[in-house]
């Protein structure tokens, strides 16, 4: 079965084999980083992965040569000078990282190559990944004078130590695969981690539905318990550096090296 599945931008693909949805961030010349439209369908995908009976597991990857390279900077800037689209781009951060915790799918990550910024975010709140070995995690919100709203601060915690969180997280630094899941940040490093990851969720699509669901929900609810606690401070505090003198500088700086 092919063809659009959900009610999604161009920017995500999903298709079906058999009760897997492969979904793949879909912008590969622009290594998959975070436009609007992108931003917008991940908010939009889990419930729609929820409600989608057939559903027993799913795979996300990225196109190309990443998995997201995170922020695009054009993107930032429109954030940085239109209040609206700001509002509503917040708003969607929640959704999509609350709908993802919350996701009765099992959700396995094949982080085919640098996984950064929301990137980053999105293997932190998948249930299971394997990342390539020349792949990377990073959350650079800092580096640009952003807060990480729906970042790695936001469940890092749970995933590794709080001293690590603190360092990756306060300097933006790279993760490499090996370190990664040393810190327990992804489970395995793999070669071809969409072979692997593929091999996982069929693993996991065919056993007992009801059993694995509840597990998921079971373990999810620690997650979500966690998110709950700090995404209001964080969506409040993200939405306030975007108007800072430090991030409008940073962005403009690399907007003039990109140009």
């Amino acid at each position: 079965m092919t063809g659009p599945l959900y009610d999604l931008p161009p920017e995500i693909d999903v298709r079906a084999e058999g009760p897997l949805r492969v979904i793949t961030l879909n912008r590969p010349d622009a290594l998959n980083a975070v436009n609007d439209a992108l931003h917008t369908g991940l908010a939009r995908l889990w419930p729609q992965l929820s409600e989608d009976h057939d559903a027993r597991a799913a795979v996300l990857t990225g196109s190309g040569r990443a998995f997201s390279a995170g922020g695009d900077l054009t993107y930032l800037d429109q954030l940085s000078n239109d209040p609206e689209l700001r509002t509503r781009t917040i708003a969607h951060g929640r959704d999509l990282v609350l709908g993802m915790a919350r996701c009765r799918v099992p959700v396995v990550a094949a982080v085919n190559g640098p996984a950064v910024g929301l990137g980053c975010s999105l293997i932190a709140l998948s249930d299971i990944a394997y990342i390539h070995e020349n792949a990377y995690l990073a959350d650079p919100h800092v580096q640009i004078g952003l807060v990480a709203a729906d970042g790695g601060p936001l469940t890092w915690p749970l995933h590794t130590s709080l001293m690590f969180a603190k360092e990756y997280a306060l300097t933006g630094a790279r993760i490499r695969a090996d370190k990664a899941v040393t810190m327990g940040l992804a489970n395995h490093v793999s070669a071809d981690p969409l072979t692997d990851a593929l091999d996982c969720a069929k693993r996991i699509a065919g056993l007992p539905r009801q059993a694995v669901e509840a597990t998921k929900r079971l373990l999810n609810l620690h997650l979500e318990r966690a998110i709950l606690a700090t995404l209001d401070f964080a969506t409040t505090a993200e939405y306030q550096s975007f108007q800072t003198e430090d991030f409008r500088q940073t962005l403009a700086g690399l907007l003039a090296k990109d140009a």
